[in-house]
This record gives structure tokens, C-alpha cells and sequence, in this order.
């Protein structure tokens, strides 16, 4: 889902499930036969929460692992295999469809359908490609290459996510690390299985929600994590829909305007204002953005884009004549583009429209919320502006207008009131 953390942290793209025409999955799938691993005693405890396998790299053409405490190495079934000696780095790569685990004076190493790493000390982190990560660690043969899968349990987890999301966070703002917190175990716990056709739960980025592992957690993070232990936001009984993204621009979007399934009473569109009409997360350095296009830039984002999004032939986008805005969305968002090339209008809409127009940078368009400054429509478009505010889809909790209202003495409770009405907070664990 999406974070702040590249300025200073809060989230750069949009989060979770599916956009109205908009997909965001890793390439590559995974056979649908899968060696069930075996939880350890000690990875699971009724006040850490359940167990969660997070993807951390899917495709790989090798892994490198170890080379901080000594590492287990087993098969799924338990078996014992090796133990990689403290220091020691070794590289896990494909032979065929098996897995080979080739360390120092291994020159015709065995193959593996899977491996699994643990620390020889439980609480020592498993380094994965020069990274630690707390848990313990799954090596799985995929369809491209290989799949590795951080197994641990919930809280554990969320330590890595919310600072992650939310980076380093003042003490006058810790509530709205509380509530990124319990949004992001909503998120989690909710979502438990989404991909597990792929051998995990979620992935690690912001195709569901930013996880960094040992390097990402921060005390005041891990602090917001104890704090609100185990509670979710629950609407009828249980978990709800929690999407999250940076930017609001001073009006969330309601459900339906983005999302499949977005018709619930707590996504709907509230105005994110002060009591002074400014807007919450005006603090954000997101908050206002402008894009900007020639004729050949232009002419190939749309070469580039539209054949990908719409199915047009790129042939067609030999001069740009018109774009326009036709319709926009309850909160201002632009829901409908009509571009005008050679043949008949091309009309965008939904999320689609961020991937069409995506900038220089191959990121999404920041959000919807735009408007549009045209030279030499009818004829052809020789210059092009897209004037915007917030960053990510706008449905649910607004990181940067977490922050403003944190700052402004809202608790952690009262923000996500605000971002879910109708909702409440209870203790799952």
C-alpha cells in the first residue's frame, strides 16, 4: 500500500486490492503444489498474534544467505541438513526445478524442492541478501526463479512495517504511528492468505505494504506496535477493508470511486480539514505537485502506456490532438480522460488514468486529483499540464493528514474514527 517513508517516509504509491483496472503483482507464478513448512515452537505466541509469511523477493535468480549468526538449515519435513557457520555467506540458486545450497568446498551440492533458515539463537535475525530479518526464513523453487519468504508472527512484523510506511516520527506525532500501526494489522490480519497461491501471505512493498525487516524498525515504531497490541478496526465483527496511501489533498475519495467492493460505510469521502479550513496534510511535500509534457513527451507516454492500459496500437499515437477531462468523480478526483489521436477518442478511466499518464520517473501519476492545462487542443497538443494535489487513490487513511491531526492532539483513536467512520477499535489478541 502503500509509504511516507521517502519524504520523510509516508507512503509514495497506492496500496492494497485490486484498482478499477489497475493490477499490481510481482511477474512469475508459483506451482500450485506446495511443501507445507512446519511453524517452530517458539515462532508463534497468543500475545505476538498469528503467523504471517511475508514474500520478500519472488524470481530471483540466486539468494544469498547467511554471514551473521550461524544458521539451521532444514528440509520442510524438519530433516536437518547443514548448519552455515557464523560469517559464512552462502548462495542458494536454481539447478532445474530444484533448489541448490552451494557454500564453501561444496562442488556438487544436492538439490532441495525447499530450504528453510533459521537463526541457531532464535533471537538473532536470518540475513537474506544482506538484510536481517527476524523469524525465520523459506527458500521455495517459483515458475521464474526463486522465492524467498519471511515467516514470523504479527507484531513482529508490524515493528518492520510502521516505520517503514510512516519513517521517524516525533514524539508530538506518535499517534498517528499508533494508528498507521493498527491500520496496518487490520491490513495484515484481514489479508492473512491473499497470495498464497505464491507461497505467502503479502508481499513486502506496496503492492500490499511496506516491510523492511530489522533494518526499518525504529523504538518510537516498535513503541506504537506495543501500544495498540493485538486491536484491529472492525466493522460488523470483523477485520475491515483498511486501505491507506500518503496524500489526501484536503478530501478523501469515497470506496467506490476506486475500488471493487469499495461500497462500505466507512469508505466514504470526508472533507480532512481544521477547524481553520487547512486541510490536515497540508504538511505533506506531496501536498501540491505539477506534471509536464511537450509534444514528444507526450506522444511517448502515450506510445509507451496505452497499448499496455487500453489495448490501442501504438501506431495510432502518431499526433496527439486533444486531451480533456470528462468527468469527474463525488470528490473532485478525475474518474474519465478522452484523448484524441489518429482514429476514434481513446476514454481512460479509474486508476487507469496514473498509469497512462505516468511521468519521466515510471512511477504512477501522483493522484486524481488534477486538472488540466492544454496548448493547442483540437489540432495538436504541442504542451501539456497537469496540476495536482495529494499522492496515492485518496480511500481510507491519509498517512500525511495522520501526522497533521497527531500534531494537532488527536489520539491515535480519534484519527482513525475520523478516516473510518463508523468503525471501531477492538482487541483481537
Amino acid at each position: 500500500m502503500a509509504t511516507i517513508a521517502a519524504e520523510p517516509t509516508l507512503r509514495t504509491r497506492t496500496v492494497p486490492l485490486l484498482l478499477a483496472g489497475l493490477t499490481a503483482c510481482a511477474s512469475g507464478s508459483v506451482p500450485a503444489a506446495r511443501p507445507e513448512v512446519p511453524i517452530p515452537a517458539a515462532a508463534v505466541s497468543e500475545e505476538r498474534g498469528p503467523s504471517i509469511r511475508v514474500g520478500l523477493v519472488v524470481g530471483a535468480a540466486t539468494v544469498s544467505v547467511g554471514g551473521h549468526d550461524a544458521l539451521l538449515v532444514n528440509e520442510p519435513d524438519g530433516s536437518r541438513i547443514t548448519t552455515i557457520p557464523r560469517g559464512e555467506t552462502w548462495q542458494v540458486r536454481t539447478a532445474g526445478q530444484k533448489l541448490v545450497l552451494a557454500g564453501h568446498g561444496s562442488s556438487h551440492p544436492p538439490t532441495f524442492d525447499a530450504l528453510v533458515l533459521a537463526s541457531v539463537d532464535p533471537a538473532v535475525p536470518v540475513r537474506l541478501n544482506g538484510k536481517l530479518y527476524r523469524g525465520y526464513a523459506e527458500i521455495l523453487r517459483d515458475a521464474a526463479g526463486i522465492t524467498v519468504v519471511n515467516r514470523l508472527d504479527v507484531e513482529t512484523y508490524l515493528d518492520g512495517v510502521v516505520s517503514a510506511e510512516m519513517g521517524r516520527r516525533s514524539p508530538s506525532e506518535r499517534a498517528a504511528l499508533e494508528a498507521q500501526a493498527v491500520v496496518s494489522r487490520t491490513y495484515a490480519i484481514r489479508n492473512l492468505g491473499r497470495r498464497r497461491s505464491r507461497g505467502f501471505d503479502l508481499f513486502a512493498g506496496v503492492s500490499d505494504q511496506v516491510y523492511g525487516g530489522v533494518a526499518a524498525e525504529t523504538p518510537e515504531g516498535r513503541s506504537a506496535v506495543r501500544e495498540t497490541r493485538g486491536q484491529v478496526l472492525t466493522y460488523g465483527g470483523g477485520p475491515i477493508e483498511a486501505f491507506f496511501y500518503s496524500t489526501c489533498g484536503g478530501r478523501t475519495a469515497d470506496g467506490v470511486e476506486v475500488f471493487r467492493g469499495g461500497a462500505q460505510p466507512y469508505l466514504r469521502s470526508i472533507t480532512d480539514k481544521a477547524e481553520n479550513g487547512s486541510p490536515y496534510c497540508i504538511i505533506s511535500p506531496r501536498y501540491r505537485w505539477r506534471e509536464e509534457w511537450n509534444a514528444q513527451t507526450l506522444r511517448a507516454t502515450l506510445e509507451r502506456n496505452l497499448p499496455t492500459v487500453t489495448g490501442t496500437p501504438s501506431r495510432y499515437v502518431r499526433q496527439v490532438k486533444d486531451i480533456r477531462i470528462e468527468r469527474r468523480t463525488a470528490s473532485g478526483r478525475v474518474a474519465q480522460l478522452a484523448i484524441a489521436i489518429d482514429g476514434p477518442d481513446i476514454r481512460v478511466a479509474g486508476g487507469a488514468i496514473r498509469q497512462v499518464l505516468r511521468p519521466s520517473s515510471g512511477e504512477l501519476l501522483r493522484s486524481n486529483a488534477f486538472t488540466l492545462s492544454v496548448t493547442g487542443g483540437g489540432e495538436r497538443v504541442t504542451h501539456l499540464t497537469a496540476d495536482g494535489t495529494g499522492a496515492g487513490h485518496g480511500v481510507g487513511f491519509c498517512q500525511w493528514g495522520a501526522v497533521g491531526r497527531a500534531r494537532s492532539g488527536h489520539g491515535y483513536q480519534q484519527i482513525l474514527a475520523a478516516y473510518f467512520p463508523e468503525t471501531r477499535v477492538a482487541r483481537r489478541y
